[in-house]
């Protein structure tokens, strides 16, 4: 049964709504019915957490048999909330960790390298249209906006919990274990002088995504196997960087399926 909700466990769910805290404890929150539901039984719940108003309304013996539950009073469960209408259900679960090195042993694996994205929905957008590509794993530089972001975590629709997502890498140290693994590196960059329409994306391959304003970085262009451009027939000097990553995605999965 669940039991009422302590001072120490809604001071915990608070704090979790800063990176250093999610950081910290190795937690993050889902909040929302259906993303709740949406998480794996391999993913650690620390506990529930329900507003007096949804138990009222919902059986929560099915989250009662999967980990502790706690009920709070409906102002302090919106006080937690970040969604302007809470729909009175939260999880707090622990991070899972993967290892780079085992992920890039893929066969003909395909890979996203995102190198500080800063916009919460771009990167959510990139993991979920990763999801989507059957992409093997997506890993995020230490300077990309925090994955566990709520605004993040929205935006990937549930695809978070779908594909491995390796946060706060050395890029360095990511773009050499790839290289290691025989794995093309392909950046989308204005010195790009063949199209992704030119390439063979078949084989292993890696695609990095950079900075909405800035790109790539210079040092990490350097690393990259091919430079590619993604061809503009417009007066629009460049691209959203979601958008870009799917373009890039899209093309390795038609060239994939192609009989």
């Amino acid at each position: 049964m669940a039991q009422m909700g302590t001072n120490k466990i809604a001071k915990l769910i608070r704090a979790l709504k800063e990176r250093k805290a999610r950081k910290e404890h190795c937690m993050f929150v889902v909040e929302g019915t259906r993303f709740v539901n949406e998480i794996p039984c391999d993913y650690e719940i620390e506990f529930y957490a329900f507003s007096e108003s949804f138990v009222n309304k919902n059986s929560t013996i099915l989250y009662e048999n999967r980990s502790n539950t706690y009920i709070f009073d409906n102002k302090v469960f919106n006080d937690f909330s970040d969604t302007e209408t809470p729909q009175g259900i939260l999880a707090v679960c622990r991070k899972k960790n993967f290892e780079i090195e085992k992920i890039v042993k893929n066969k003909n694996g395909l890979f996203i390298v995102a190198e500080n994205i800063s916009d919460p929905g771009n990167l959510g957008t990139i993991i979920r249209t990763a999801d989507a590509c059957g992409v093997n794993a997506v890993f995020l530089s230490k300077g990309c906006v925090d994955l566990y972001n709520s605004k993040v975590l929205r935006s990937t629709m549930g695809s978070v919990f779908h594909i491995p997502v390796i946060a706060d890498i050395d890029i360095d140290y990511c773009i050499d274990v790839l290289k290691n693994e025989n794995v093309n590196l392909y950046a989308a960059h204005l010195k790009g002088k063949k199209t992704l329409y030119e390439y063979n994306l078949k084989n292993s391959a890696a695609f990095v995504i950079g900075n909405e304003a800035n790109g790539i970085s210079e040092s990490t262009a350097n690393k990259c196997d091919n430079l590619i451009k993604i061809p503009m027939l417009g007066k629009a000097e460049s691209l959203n960087a979601s958008i870009a990553a799917a373009i890039l995605m899209y093309e390795a999965v038609r060239q994939r399926i192609a009989k």
